[in-house]
Formats: C-alpha cells, sequence, structure tokens
C-alpha cells in the first residue's frame, strides 16, 4: 500500500526538515516546497494527502496557494501563522482550509492533526444520504451546503454550515466547545476554542432575530445549543 503524502510549504528549510524528520517517522512520506509557486507546482504534480501550508512564502502567499489548489481539489490543507490572529484564522478557514496551526508549534501535536484531519476526509456521506433540517424561517441543507432564511440563501462558509447543522440537528442538547471542535473539526481535543466562538458569532449575524421559535444559545461557563421553543 503506498504510502501517505503529505505536502510540507514553508521558506524556512529548518522547520522543513523537523516536520519532515517527525512525519516520516509515523510512517507518511514527505515533498518540500520553500516558495508559493513551487507549492502549486508540486500540489498538481505529486496530489499529495494533505498539505501543511505555512501564509507567509515568496511569491505566492499562502491564501493564494489555498486558492488556487481550491479551485481543483478538496484535499485537506492545514494552515501554518505565526500570527495566531482571529483574522487569519478564520480567513484560512473560509478560503478552504481544514484546520490551522499557529507557530511556534509543537511537532507531535502537527503529526495529531495530520492524522485527524485525514481521518475525518476519509470518511464519505451516501450520495443518496440527503443531509437536511428545517425549523421556521430556517432551512439547513449540508447535502448541498445551503443555508436559506426566509427563503433567502445566505452564503456561509463550510465550516459555519457543518457548525450550524450539527447544533440544529440535535436541537435542545448543550454542546462545550471541546466536544464541537471534536465533533465538527475533528481536531480531537488539539484545537483552540476560540474558533468555535467566532464561527457561532457570524452565525449570529445571520440568524439573529429571524424566528422566536428557536434561537443559537449560549449556556454559559458550558458551550452553546440550538434551542427550540414550543
Amino acid at each position: 500500500m503506498a504510502l501517505e503524502k503529505i505536502l510540507i510549504v514553508d521558506d524556512d528549510t529548518n522547520i522543513c526538515e523537523l516536520l519532515r524528520l517527525y512525519i516520516e517517522k509515523e510512517g507518511f512520506s514527505v515533498i518540500i516546497a520553500n516558495d508559493g509557486a513551487s507549492a502549486v507546482q508540486l500540489f498538481r504534480e505529486q496530489q499529495p494527502d494533505l498539505m501543511l501550508l505555512d501564509i507567509m512564502l515568496p511569491k505566492l502567499d499562502g491564501w493564494q496557494v489555498c486558492r488556487e489548489v481550491r479551485k481543483t481539489s478538496d484535499k485537506p490543507i492545514i494552515m501554518l501563522t505565526a500570527k495566531g490572529e482571529t483574522f487569519d484564522k478564520v480567513l484560512g478557514l473560509e478560503l478552504g482550509a481544514d484546520d490551522y496551526i499557529v507557530k511556534p508549534f509543537d511537532t507531535k501535536e502537527v503529526v495529531a492533526r495530520i492524522k485527524a484531519v485525514l481521518r475525518r476526509s476519509s470518511v464519505t456521506v451516501p450520495v443518496a444520504s440527503v443531509q437536511e433540517v428545517q425549523y421556521d424561517k430556517l432551512l439547513i441543507n449540508l447535502t448541498n451546503y445551503e443555508l436559506r432564511v426566509n427563503g433567502v440563501q445566505i452564503d456561509t462558509p463550510p465550516k459555519e454550515m457543518e457548525l450550524i447543522y450539527h447544533l440544529a440537528s440535535n436541537h435542545n442538547r448543550v454542546y462545550t466547545r471541546d466536544q464541537l471542535l471534536d465533533e465538527v473539526w475533528g481536531f480531537d481535543y488539539y484545537g483552540d476554542s476560540r474558533t468555535v466562538d467566532v464561527h457561532v458569532k457570524r452565525l449570529r449575524e445571520k440568524l439573529e432575530g429571524v424566528s422566536d421559535k428557536w434561537e443559537l444559545r449560549t449556556v454559559w461557563g458550558v458551550g452553546y445549543k440550538f434551542e427550540t421553543k414550543n
């Protein structure tokens, strides 16, 4: 069986070699690019199973590389960022990244994230299965990644769709941030709980005040739930 292939993209050769050492030790094969243009070319030629992608790169930055790759491939992308700012994380996720890791990072965490994202991406949903829930003035169709409010389709990034579908499919159940990271993002408890907060905030901006029969609620000190009312 062929080894799963990881493309590491970073202009710091020391980081690349360190990551290569640990990732190959876990049984993966590794290819390396040190700039954005080479990353896009190598991705097309080598068709890796996952890409570790730094944001600050020469020639093309990580955002541009992510956009280019997403035009033709849905293979997992994990963004590497030295900033750790909410804006960077949200933008990366909205562009189609599957996860992000903030530098400086622990190599064991990187390997764990790679395994978690690959495991999640290998789970397929049967084509005949339609994943949809409806409430008053609200339709959430995960099969088509479609969110409709009052019959109007609302442009919604994939992870926001998956989050609201997960909560609405299990209405009135309270989820902790860690549970949502594990079940929606698949971080296996390595995730940053602020990711959940950012996505809930953005969903609230779309859904606030739409209906008095349901609400995306914060349960203080615990987490979140999609509450339905009689």
